[in-house]
């Protein structure tokens, strides 16, 4: 699989930076960064707060090319696997300090756009989730599981108070998670590079790393032009694998997912929104959008083992839109793109080293970007002060995807829930 290099909103909105030159000749690290979305930016940012400053980020492409600077920019506590399933495999207090990592995440999230004045349209007005089904039951139970076993209040959001913020009669109830935000991902992840390098981490976009070995304590990575010594060296490549270690690569399925922006509506955003937070819906294969500064929405939704055109993403999503908003017919879509973010089968990310040096953190793809930056936290945290905490994600790891065929047992399992969603969806008429 690749990835459509379509220009996406993001991208034609970034932040202008002067660019990051490629590595050239030999150089010496004590930590080496390979990937530059959200999971080594944090982590280099993380070592940089904490003293470690003989830090070395190289990316393939540009900050932020990946899952990173094309998601929806969700802001949010927890994890794909959800609460109940984390619970059941972990127990109580286990389930508690994963989820409090995220939270925590929010929060840090919330001051790096803030401390380092980065210019990401941080919106914090929540999130909603929205019921797309007639039975209450699913929104009650999980708003009392996350308040009796997590500490975690979500606001109910009864029918007709919902409808008054997202005129659609598509939903019933909801639930409000007021401790979240969303922002440009892409403006994010450069502005953490900026803070980053301010601080003497050295960045280098274009740079491919083609090998990765041990030589003798040390690691050796070889690029095009240049190569670095490194004491320690953490992969964070995400659903770009980088093709340096098997064990790693084929722990994850990349997987693409969609995203759709319109044109500026003008007046017309409030025939659909009249509330500033996030959108997404409690079917399995969910819708999600928010509403951008510019009166333009935002919409994704889906994933894929395809990566489809841009024309074929708007033809997709469109659809979807129009399920939700009737009132939209007629818009034009400025923007549709797609990107791939990383999987695993255990649907909790994959933090953690094999004990001479090399870490990974990846599997992210459906979690929002907190997780990204709780990874980032425990791996600077661990590298700089020796701290253990990354060990909670021990249970969660490099388990095997056997591509291509588990892009079959991915699909197929997509499509059955999407088919329970359908099914349950025409019995309440």
């Amino acid at each position: 699989m690749t990835s459509s290099p379509a220009a996406s909103y993001y991208r034609a909105t970034a932040t202008p930076y002067a660019p990051y030159a490629p590595l050239q000749g030999k150089t010496d690290a004590r930590v080496a960064i390979i990937g530059g979305g959200f999971a080594g930016l944090h982590t280099a940012l993380g070592l940089a707060e904490r003293g470690v400053r003989d830090v070395i980020l190289l990316e393939r492409e540009k900050v932020g090319f990946g899952a990173s600077g094309r998601n929806g920019g969700f802001v949010f506590g927890g994890y794909s696997l959800g609460e109940q399933s984390l619970l059941d495999q972990r127990g109580q207090d286990a389930a508690l300090a994963l989820f409090r990592l995220t939270t925590e995440a929010v929060e840090r999230i919330r001051h790096r756009a803030s401390h380092y004045r980065i210019p990401c349209d941080v919106v914090d007005e929540g999130v909603i989730w929205a019921n797309w089904f007639r039975d209450p039951a699913v929104l009650r139970q999980r708003q009392e599981l996350l308040a009796r076993q997590y500490g975690v209040s979500w606001e109910w959001l009864p029918q007709h108070e919902l409808r008054a913020r997202v005129h659609s009669t598509r939903y019933y109830d909801g639930l409000y998670e007021r401790d979240a935000l969303h922002l440009h991902p892409l403006n994010f992840a450069i502005g953490l590079a900026g803070a980053a390098t301010a601080q003497g981490v050295r960045v280098h976009e274009d740079t491919d790393v083609w090998q990765l070995r041990r030589d003798g304590l040390r690691w050796r990575i070889e690029t095009a032009q240049g190569s670095v010594h490194a004491d320690q060296v953490v992969l964070a490549c995400g659903g770009y694998l980088a093709g340096l270690r098997r064990q790693v690569d084929r722990a994850i399925l990349p997987i693409a997912t969609y995203v759709m922006v319109t044109e500026p509506l003008g007046d017309r955003l409030k025939d659909c929104l009249e509330t500033r937070s996030a959108v997404y819906d409690s079917r399995f294969a969910f819708d999600y959008y928010r509403p951008l500064a510019d009166s333009r929405l935002l919409w994704g939704g889906r994933i894929s083992v395809r990566d489809r055109s841009p024309g074929a993403v708007q033809k997709l999503l469109m659809r979807d839109l129009l399920r939700v908003f009737p009132q939209l017919k007629g818009v034009r879509v400025d923007y549709a793109w797609s990107g791939l973010m990383s999987y695993a089968r255990h649907q909790m990310p994959q933090i953690g080293s094999s004990g001479d040096g090399l870490w990974w953190a990846q599997a992210f793809g459906g979690h929002g970007l907190a997780p990204t930056c709780a990874a980032g936290d425990l791996l600077a945290s661990a590298l700089a002060e020796g701290d253990d905490r990354w060990k909670q994600f021990a249970p969660y790891g490099l388990e095997r995807t056997y591509r291509p065929f588990g892009y079959l047992g991915a699909q197929a399992s997509y499509w059955w829930q999407q088919s329970k969603d359908w099914f349950k969806t025409r019995l309440e008429g």
